[in-house]
């Protein structure tokens, strides 16, 4: 699956900046991966979150979730226009985070950002999770 060229899509430094900065609070003590993600919903409100991990590794939740959850639970807008994750390295959510995403709308876009190169690759949430489980459909 291709990524949508970075140059299509606006990502807002600040909003990339929330991830990076969310990031730093993340709770990685098992895998040394910090994460860091932050939502930028319709009404231009942003929630980040980072991941936390746990000594029962399945208790684990991803810094995508961790957004999601809190967007949520503090009635935030749940009309997602953009979500920006950041790691080390890059890399698309894992499955897990990608039907929660989804169940939030499926037309928003998501962006990966590389803390060490700086390279950003986007897709739509559809690209990553084209057939996402709905009890609607």
């Amino acid at each position: 699956m291709a990524a949508t060229n970075q140059d299509e899509v606006e990502i807002p430094q600040a909003l990339i900046e929330a991830a990076v900065a969310a990031r730093q609070h993340a709770y990685a003590p098992y895998s040394g991966y910090q994460v860091g993600a932050a939502i930028l919903s319709q009404d231009g409100t942003v929630t980040t979150g980072c991941n936390v991990e746990n000594a029962s590794y399945g208790l684990s939740n991803c810094a995508e979730r961790t957004a999601i959850f809190k967007l949520v639970s503090e009635g935030g807008d749940r009309r997602l226009k953009l979500v920006v994750i950041a790691t080390k390295d890059g890399g698309s959510p894992c499955g897990a985070c990608r039907q929660v995403l989804a169940e939030f709308g499926r037309d928003f876009r998501i962006a990966s950002y590389a803390v060490e190169t700086k390279k950003t690759q986007v897709w739509t949430m559809a690209e990553l999770l084209p057939d996402a489980f709905s009890l609607e459909d």
